[in-house]
């Protein structure tokens, strides 16, 4: 059975991570079918095909709430039904929601919330929203309090920075401040955090100064300005993580931004923007793209106005959008391909001197080839002879429901082919910065690497119910060779499932960090009616052959290597209300191995395994690049949870330094850095020790390059910023699906 993520009747399975580089994926149909999942999906169009009735208009409103609850309890794996611990926890995460930085609120602010909302699941049953709007309400309150005090102080003629100011930025580590004179003393120092980050930027004091005041007049507008219908949605996302991490509700704009990623193209001028200090900023012009094609746009571009322009050629007025939300000026920019569009754009000269201008531009459909799979050749000397490794990098499993719609699994496929025409011995998967996405295309792309067999199980989500089994069916061998598969802890859950399938069956050696995120459960996305957006559900565990989940414990590398990532605050562990792990029966397939013939391939045996890790270590131990990522990991253990404004200061000068440099930076000298990391390339020295070894080849006869030098980023500290909507942040940047305490980018 075929589920389109454009339909409107039917669910579209969902496997991916929250959160980090991570995008959440669907699937779009079944490698195995069986007659549970037809049942399934004939009982979910029953059901959808009343929502028009029991829902009251097409825009976000109180009344929509419970009926929008009850969608997730229809289909959520363990939660059935409202319970007073479901409540509890949703308050909770909603208190998150509205400040989850702690630095508006005051505990009795909290304990008043909690009073209110009290009961909060029997009022919306009878269309009541009146406590979360009061919680709004406080919060719009405090944040104006705050923005005040910040103005004082900092306008105070005997206010100055000081370095040697330290704090504590992670919420979970502090309490809400029990005083309005803890809160101002938090806030001094936090104030003193901004105007380090501003300072780092080469302004001078005064100026930092007027910019942090800017920015907290910034988010003051941004709360004020929230609509009923944004508030609503917020605490619908409270009450999806209340059930688990990976519960969440979709708005009518996350929702559009959803299939953009999944699709991985967009109608509109093909330009990478972000938001700094209330200006939309073009950060990167992609090919395709109308921005790109005319020159008329450059990086760096300021966009200060947007204006239509309709089907007769009748220019409507320009739209000032100095101060505007990001995801507000994206929406007036992008549009349908072939319909035009103006932008006023600001350009600072070479000398200095600002320039105006206006140009008219074509929305076209674009390709985001930036997030789609790429293959890269690198070469290493064995036994005398230059062997062609490929490394196949897949940022997402994303896939496009829509009939001729891209896939990660079709890319994939061509670019295993066209690595064997260019003559590859050897193959690294990198699936390090990816946080999942389409089921069926990781069962796909897992059964590239042999005949066919089971790839993955997935739970019923009806108690005793039969497991569903998602196998491969394609008898093609596509890749018999050696095979490496790079992960982190922010590969999660397709990635995972991959990782884990050819972990069980002994074909690839996984190598990177201790072990990947451990995010073993399986999401379906169900559209609501036009307008209402869509609900993201947990409707089982899978397991891959050995019978494991990948919950909690995730994949554990055969060969690991030194990560920034290896943290305990980065997992799925870690994470509020995350379900336990499960286990079932094995359920490797015989037929997946091939023996002899032209599709034969060696499995990956412990004592091929022990050389590889042997050899490994002794490079690990002598590669600089390593072992500066171990330093940056000592200092941010050493230095904990509290920030020094002093340390804080010299490394946003240097990420500042680097990523001026990196701004200008051709597709080209992006490859190159990628592929000079230390990872990559220890990646690519296993594959050459590997293609050796299932060769013959005497190791002594691989010669390992010397590692090429690289920047490497600081280890973050353990803290967690939390920051609630219109909470003041030095540079806020909204990313195309926002997810707590990320960045990025947004593509019109």
């Amino acid at each position: 059975m075929i589920f389109s993520p454009r339909t409107k009747v039917a669910p579209v399975v969902v496997i991916g991570v929250l959160a980090a580089g991570a995008v959440a994926g669907l699937i779009t149909g079944q490698a195995v079918a069986s007659r549970s999942i037809v049942q399934d999906a004939a009982r979910d169009v029953a059901q959808m095909s009343e929502i028009p009735q029991r829902f009251a208009g097409v825009a976000l409103s109180c009344q929509n709430i419970r009926r929008i609850q009850d969608k997730f309890f229809d289909q959520h794996i363990l939660h059935k039904a409202p319970t007073p611990e479901i409540e509890g926890r949703t308050i909770e995460q909603f208190i998150k929601r509205i400040d989850g930085a702690k630095i508006y609120l005051r505990q009795t602010d909290v304990d008043q919330v909690k009073k209110s909302m009290k009961g909060l699941f029997k009022a919306l049953e009878n269309d009541n929203c009146a406590s979360i709007f009061d919680a709004y309400a406080l919060v719009e309150k405090r944040v104006s309090e705050r923005v005040e005090f910040a103005k004082k102080t900092l306008t105070d003629k005997n206010f100055k920075f000081d370095q040697t100011t330290t704090l504590i930025l992670d919420p979970d580590s502090r309490k809400f401040p029990g005083t309005v004179a803890e809160q101002n003393a938090y806030q001094k120092k936090y104030m003193q955090f901004q105007l380090s980050n501003q300072l780092a930027t080469g302004l001078k004091q005064d100026e930092a100064v007027a910019q942090v005041i800017r920015t907290y007049e910034r988010g003051m507008k941004r709360v004020v300005e929230q609509t009923k219908e944004y508030r609503l949605a917020e605490f619908l996302e409270a009450f999806g993580r209340a059930l688990d991490p990976h519960t969440s509700y979709f708005s009518k704009d996350t929702l559009e931004d959803f299939e953009v990623q999944m699709s991985l193209s967009l109608e509109g001028i093909g330009a990478s923007l972000s938001s700094q200090d209330g200006f939309t900023v073009v950060e990167q012009l992609l090919d395709g793209g109308s921005a790109k094609a005319s020159g008329l746009v450059v990086p760096q571009d300021k966009i200060v106005a947007v204006g239509q322009v309709k089907p007769d050629g009748t220019e409507e007025q320009l739209e000032n959008v100095v101060e505007m939300d990001l995801r507000d000026v994206v929406r007036r920019i992008r549009g349908p391909k072939g319909t035009k569009v103006r932008l006023q754009l600001l350009r600072q000269k070479t000398d200095g001197s600002k320039e105006r201008m206006i140009v008219t531009l074509v929305r076209e459909k674009i390709k985001l080839e930036d997030d789609a799979a790429q293959l890269s050749m690198q070469t290493r000397e064995v036994d005398g002879k230059q062997v062609q490794i490929g490394v196949l990098n897949l940022p997402s499993f994303y896939s496009d429901g829509r009939r001729g719609g891209r896939s990660a699994a079709s890319d994939m496929k061509r670019l295993i082919a066209e690595a064997r025409e260019k003559g590859a011995k050897g193959l690294v998967l990198d699936l390090s910065t990816n946080g999942g996405g389409s089921l069926e295309d990781a069962v796909r792309i897992a059964g590239l690497f042999f005949k066919t067999g089971n790839v993955v199980k997935q739970s019923s989500r009806d108690a005793g119910g039969p497991a569903m089994t998602l196998a491969d069916r394609d008898s093609a061998v596509d890749w018999n060779g050696p095979l490496v598969v790079l992960t982190s802890r922010l590969s999660a859950s397709a990635s995972e499932i991959v990782a884990g399938t050819l972990k069980d069956y002994s074909r690839a050696v996984v190598v990177g960090a201790d072990h990947t995120f451990g995010k073993g459960s399986v999401q379906s996305v169900q559209e609501l009616p036009p307008g209402l957006g869509a609900v993201k559900t947990t409707v089982g565990w899978f397991f891959t052959p050995s019978g494991y989940s990948t919950q909690w414990r995730g994949v554990d590398s055969d060969i690991v290597f030194p990560s920034a990532f290896a943290r305990d605050d980065v997992g799925e562990k870690g994470l509020d209300y995350s379900l336990k792990p499960q286990k079932m029966e094995e359920f490797r397939s015989k037929e997946a191995r091939v023996k002899e013939g032209p599709d034969a391939w060696a499995e990956v045996g412990k004592g091929e395994l022990q050389t590889l890790k042997t050899r490994s270590t002794v490079r690990i131990a002598k590669n600089p690049e390593f072992k500066k990522i171990q330093d940056e990991i000592k200092k941010a253990k050493a230095r904990g949870k509290t920030i020094k404004l002093a340390e804080s200061l010299k490394e946003s000068k240097e990420r500042k330094d680097e990523n001026d440099q990196k701004k200008n930076w051709t597709k080209e000298e992006r490859m190159k850095e990628y592929l000079n990391r230390a990872d990559v390339q220890e990646s690519l020295n296993i594959a050459a020790d590997l293609f050796a070894l299932q060769n013959r080849v005497p190791l002594n006869k691989v010669v390992i390059p010397p590692p090429a030098p690289t920047k490497v980023a600081a280890a973050a500290p353990n803290a967690k910023t939390g920051e609630a909507p219109g909470t003041p942040a030095a540079n806020d940047v909204q990313g195309t699906i926002k997810r707590e305490g990320e960045g990025g980018t947004a593509t019109p």
